[in-house]
């Protein structure tokens, strides 16, 4: 199916990709539909386009690949509203925050997002653990581990056109450019 974006133009999207959230996303309760945008480059973020809302689209990461001890655990309940048996069945991503110092970005490490990955059902859930924090730095440690590899099943592939709108755009994590093309229209 055709989906317009307002960040990566029409794409292509497989309907088995299609991942539904019931509750939304926090404070984006009205948006339900979403898919996995990876757009190409070499940081290793990903994004999380609403098909209900062409402009939004969160960037998102998988905190493990900044923070290996990073693990979740879930309530009975929590699993119970994915339609999981246990965590080895989904992939789990940190919504980030990204200003325009790329330096200071962070991750959302209290509430993940966990995409069921034989339903597609998905939930940001809100974790009991006091020490994970809501906006974890986390540039330093991305630069260091940007070569680890990540899980690309359950994305769509954008090969962005050359325009000088996405050209100024183009940032890697070793630019000290302005990402205000790449800040998601609101932060989660």
């Amino acid at each position: 199916m055709k989906i317009q974006t307002s960040r990566f133009g029409d794409l292509d999207v497989d309907k088995k990709d299609i991942i539904t959230f019931k509750e939304g996303i926090l404070g984006f309760e009205n948006l339900k539909k979403f898919f996995v945008v990876d757009p190409g480059d070499q940081t290793l973020i990903l994004w999380l386009q609403s098909i209900d809302d062409e402009a939004t689209a969160f960037p998102i990461i998988e905190p493990k690949i900044f923070k290996p001890d990073y693990s979740i655990s879930l309530l009975p309940s929590e699993l119970n509203s994915l339609n999981l048996e246990d965590t080895n069945d989904s992939c789990v991503y940190a919504i980030l925050t990204i200003p325009s110092d790329v330096k200071e970005m962070s991750a959302n490490l209290k509430a993940p997002v966990i995409i069921n990955n034989k339903t597609n059902f998905a939930r940001q859930i809100v974790l009991q653990d006091s020490k994970l924090e809501i906006r974890f730095p986390m540039y330093n440690q991305l630069k260091m581990n940007i070569g680890n590899a990540s899980d690309d099943s359950k994305r769509t592939v954008v090969e962005l056109q050359e325009t000088p709108e996405n050209q100024a755009s183009d940032t890697n994590l070793n630019s000290e450019k302005e990402v205000s093309n790449r800040k998601p229209q609101l932060e989660a």
